[in-house]
């Protein structure tokens, strides 16, 4: 079994891609492109083969900072991205030519973004999940499924004249505005408006916004990005003075409807820590939680530092970001989550 990393678009890599049950958006050569390259970060795209058959690819993303050391991510700008194998001579080929990578450019980690954990001597980490929602083609069949309590803010919504519209890059401006104010209030910086009109140019048709809006303002806001019926939204947000109104139920029942008429079959709520606000809000849903088993190689000699707001390592430096004014956390907080991976 060989491994190389790919230099240019393979067609067989797609079509591995394309047949393998666990492979999200994030797992294509031209996520690494169009996304991770036009981020600032190299990619390095691992396939292992066999004569000229593909047994397997790992997409690795090198990200480098002052702030948070030089580290291996896979795969960068989202939350999956672990190595995708036919069998266990591929993965151990990708996983040792990984590993000698990072040692030759003087990486001090490499995080595997798994949802089966690899069986390797690797530091793991338990405390994230996504949440699933499964889909049918008729959305009447998932609308019944729903507690009434969820039905019921749905059509408050509806009833205070909060209306849904979705749409691609006219709708950039309308996101950026809600999505940021609400980072900010987190104590989180931003992604860069740059990395979502990569996302919706790099993927026309696998990409999309969603909008909710109150007397023509936007209150809320969605990105979603699908891939074999698969569907997901990395990144959405809510005006919080208008949460009485129950703005984000729309806004998610929105997007469910609109993937259930276009054929998905599955919802992904996003990532969340375990029993928080968060993931009790996509809990109600009836969504399953799939357990994350993120893994960690380390240099030797290198301890593992989480890069996380509840590691007390950060949590004053969290506090200290709601303060800042918002004009400047638009302004530096994309440099920062880049370098977050």
């Amino acid at each position: 079994m060989k491994v190389e990393v790919l230099q240019s678009s393979d067609s067989a890599c797609d079509v591995f891609v394309q047949r393998h049950p666990d492979a999200k958006l994030c797992h294509l050569y031209a996520w690494a492109e169009r996304v991770v390259r036009k981020g600032g970060h190299s990619p390095f795209y691992l396939v292992a083969r066999d004569g000229d058959d593909v047994y397997g690819i790992l997409p690795l993303t090198q990200v480098r900072s002052r702030i948070f050391g030089n580290r291996m991510v896979s795969q960068a700008s989202s939350n999956y991205g672990g190595p995708l194998t036919e069998c266990p001579e591929a993965l151990d080929a990708l996983f040792e030519h990984a590993v000698r990578l990072a040692t030759e450019r003087g990486c001090e980690s490499i995080e595997f973004r798994n949802i089966e954990p690899l069986p390797y001597d690797l530091q793991r980490r338990e405390d994230k999940m996504c949440m699933h929602l499964p889909l049918k083609a008729d959305p009447e069949d998932v609308w019944k499924k729903f507690k009434p309590k969820v039905r019921n803010q749905v059509r408050k919504a509806e009833k205070s004249g909060i209306v849904a519209e979705s749409g691609d890059l006219d709708m950039v401006r309308e996101f950026y505005k809600v999505y940021t104010v609400r980072m900010h209030q987190l104590g989180t910086p931003p992604r860069s408006r740059k990395f979502i009109c990569d996302v919706l140019t790099g993927f026309p048709d696998n990409s999309r916004i969603f909008v909710v809006r109150l007397d023509g303002k936007a209150v809320g806001a969605g990105l979603t990005i699908h891939y074999k019926g698969f569907v997901e939204i990395p990144l959405a947000a809510t005006l919080t003075q208008y949460n009485k109104l129950c703005p984000n139920n729309l806004l998610y029942w929105t997007v469910m409807e609109y993937y259930c008429k276009a054929g998905a079959a599955m919802f992904d709520f996003g990532r969340c820590t375990v029993d928080s606000n968060t993931y009790r809000f996509k809990k109600q849903w009836g969504a399953e939680p799939v357990k994350l088993n993120y893994q960690y190689w380390t240099r030797p000699g290198h301890e593992l530092s989480f890069l996380s707001p509840d590691n007390p390592k950060y949590r004053k430096k969290v506090e200290m970001w709601k303060k800042l004014p918002l004009w400047l956390t638009r302004l530096i907080g994309p440099y920062i989550s880049r370098h977050l991976g």
